[in-house]
């Protein structure tokens, strides 16, 4: 029997939820934050060699990109509180995978290890869905924004996990490198109890229960493919949120090889990364707000606006470190206006039931998007150089704003 539930529970729910979804992320980031800084250092020293080095950032996004749409299955059958409770596991197993490889000595099993870990970023992206369950149209922007905020002390936290992490790993005899994956896996358990039992009602569950639908219990739905081939509102804003990740990963991924090619020290290429970050995720409460209160696309349109100055900016000042730096803060306040908009639309394409499914796929996309923006954004720099990378990326703005140009009073994919 479907439990019923006032209006003023549903609310209390809804910031309960908030709030337990937001202290995950912290914690859940510090896994990302230690695969970006550590994975890279443990992966040369493990397998003694340099060209395997990008591998784990490589492996943490197909990790991503294959839970995606399992995590949001679980999630539409058994709910928010199963599905992230059940990645965070899994997250836990890949640490267990990775120290383990370190131990033997073994690099494929470590590469093994870093896509299992790739499960933490998946769920961190569903939990700023599942904060949009209860949410009214009125309040989806800014509630998904505040658990994107929250991304920030993780990513911050999990880069800077190096030097406590190495006390550990030398008093309980572990490789070097590792203490900091033995933290995040801490932070991992933690955020996995808090999702099991604060998480209590499930969001989802509630969310069905308002709408009078069946919560609980596998239930066939349309899988988020065919949300994609049916509605063209789905459509355009899974592509919206892919595009412009795309963007920002392919511009991001280039620019501290050509910062170095221009004699930038490491200090200053870290400080132009940090502000991109911190422009990634600073913000986010502002644009979600604005989604709300303008209308999301128009808040798509003015990330696509900032894309456009960063790219112009890459191009014609790519020798003035400050204007590169600018032009990455500029890409950072893109993205973050871009996908945080993208995410509401994406959650209101379709009916309550049918969100998992196609916030799954949209994140399926969006990483395989992102990955291949990085893969891409090589060859693309070798041929044209920095500055002929920035303007080809102009197509990629171009593309989303024709999708949203509903805007301009022309008509919409919606």
């Amino acid at each position: 029997m479907t439990r019923s539930f006032s209006a003023r529970q549903i609310q209390q729910v809804r910031r309960r939820s908030i709030a337990v979804l937001a202290l995950g992320q912290v914690l859940g980031g510090m896994g990302a934050g230690a695969t970006l800084t550590l994975g890279s250092l443990l992966i040369v020293n493990v397998a003694g060699s340099e060209a395997l080095a990008g591998m784990a950032a490589t492996m943490n996004t197909v990790g991503a990109a294959a839970m995606a749409i399992p995590l949001a299955v679980l999630a539409q059958n058994r709910g928010r509180r199963v599905a992230l409770s059940s990645g965070a596991l899994i997250a836990i197993l890949g640490i267990l995978v990775i120290l383990a490889a370190a131990v033997q000595q073994w690099w494929p099993l470590l590469l093994a290890g870093m896509g299992l870990l790739g499960t933490g970023s998946a769920l961190n992206l569903q939990s700023r869905f599942a904060a949009t369950d209860l949410s009214s149209p009125e309040t989806r922007g800014r509630d998904l924004s505040l658990v994107v905020w929250a991304t920030t002390i993780g990513a911050v936290a999990g880069p800077n996990l190096f030097q406590p992490g190495e006390i550990i790993s030398q008093a309980w005899g572990l490789p070097e490198f590792t203490g900091g994956f033995v933290i995040a896996m801490g932070a991992q358990a933690v955020g996995m109890a808090i999702y099991w039992i604060g998480l209590r009602p499930d969001p989802m569950h509630v969310a069905l229960a308002r709408e009078g639908k069946t919560g609980g219990g596998l239930v066939k739905r349309a899988s988020g493919f065919s949300l994609l081939r049916t509605s063209s509102s789905a459509r355009q804003a899974v592509l919206t949120v892919a595009l412009s990740h795309a963007h920002m990963v392919a511009l991001m991924a280039m620019t501290p090889i050509h910062l170095q090619h221009h004699g930038a020290s490491l200090t200053l290429i870290g400080v132009t990364i940090s502000a991109h970050v911190a422009g990634m995720y600073a913000l986010s409460p502002l644009f979600g707000w604005l989604s709300d209160t303008l209308g999301a696309r128009y808040v798509v349109i003015g990330g696509q606006a900032l894309f456009v100055i960063a790219s112009f900016s890459a191009w014609f000042w790519r020798d003035d470190y400050v204007m590169v730096t600018f032009a990455l803060v500029c890409l950072g306040l893109g993205w973050s206006a871009s996908t945080v908009a993208g995410a509401s639309m994406v959650t209101g394409a379709v009916a309550i039931e049918q969100r998992p499914q196609l916030q799954g796929t949209s994140d399926l996309v969006m990483n395989l998007c992102g990955a291949g923006g990085g893969i891409l954004a090589g060859p693309v720099l070798a041929w044209l150089g920095y500055g002929g990378l920035s303007l080809v990326l102009l197509g990629l703005a171009l593309v989303v704003i024709f999708l949203n140009r509903g805007i301009f009073g022309k008509p919409a994919l919606s």
